[in-house]
C-alpha cells in the first residue's frame, strides 16, 4: 500500500489535486501481486506557467522515478504515470527474461518483493573471504597515495602516513574528488 508525500512549490496542493495524484499513482499497484508498502514522493511545481511533476517510488529492489513538464498539471500527472508504468513493465520483462534463462519460476517479479529480506539474511550468514593480499605499507603523503591509487586503477589505497606514521586510507568519492580515512 502506497503512502503519499505530496509537496508543492509555487503551488498550493488542493484536495482535488491530491486526490487525482493519489488515484492515478495507486493504479500502479495492479502490477504487483502483493502491493508494495512504499512511500511515494511527489513534488509539484509551477514556473513560468509550466507545471512540473516529479514522482519517486523507492522499493527494495527497484527505484521508480519519473518527471514530466506540461502546461496542464493533470496532463502532466497522466504522462508521469505512463512513464512509471513503462518502467515497471520494462523491469518486469527484464526480471522474467533473466529468470527464464536461469530456469527460475515464471512469476519472479512478485516473489522478488517477498524474498528480498530472506536473501539479505542468507547473505549475512555466508560471509566468505575469497582472496587475501599482503603488502608492506610504504610511508608517503596522502597526495602521493592518491596518485598511486589512480595509477593502479583502484578505488581506495592503504598506506602509512609519512607525517603521522599511522595507517590511512585514501579513496575516490562519487563526485570524483578524494577522501582520506585516518585510523
Amino acid at each position: 500500500m502506497f503512502q503519499f508525500n505530496i509537496r508543492g512549490e509555487n503551488l498550493e496542493v488542493t484536495d482535488a489535486i491530491r486526490d487525482y495524484v493519489e488515484k492515478k499513482v495507486t493504479k500502479l499497484e495492479r502490477y504487483f501481486d502483493t502491493p508494495p508498502s512504499s512511500e511515494v514522493h511527489v513534488n509539484l511545481s509551477v514556473y513560468n506557467k509550466e507545471q512540473t511533476i516529479e514522482v519517486t517510488v523507492p522499493m527494495k529492489n527497484l527505484l521508480l522515478r519519473a518527471e514530466e513538464h506540461n502546461t496542464d498539471l493533470y496532463a502532466a500527472v497522466d504522462l508521469v504515470v505512463d512513464k512509471l508504468e513503462r518502467q515497471i513493465r520494462k523491469h518486469k520483462t527484464k526480471v522474467n527474461r533473466k529468470a527464464r534463462q536461469e530456469g527460475a519460476p515464471k512469476h519472479v517479479f512478485a516473489e522478488m518483493e517477498r524474498d528480498a529480506q530472506s536473501r539479505l539474511e542468507e547473505d549475512d550468514e555466508e560471509v566468505k573471504i575469497v582472496r587475501t593480499k599482503r603488502f608492506d605499507l610504504k610511508p608517503m603523503a596522502s597526495e602521493e597515495a592518491a596518485l598511486q591509487m589512480d595509477m593502479l586503477g583502484h578505488s581506495f589505497y592503504v598506506f602509512t602516513n609519512a607525517d603521522t606514521d599511522e595507517t590511512n586510507i585514501v579513496y575516490k568519492r562519487r563526485d570524483g574528488r578524494y577522501g582520506l580515512i585516518e585510523t
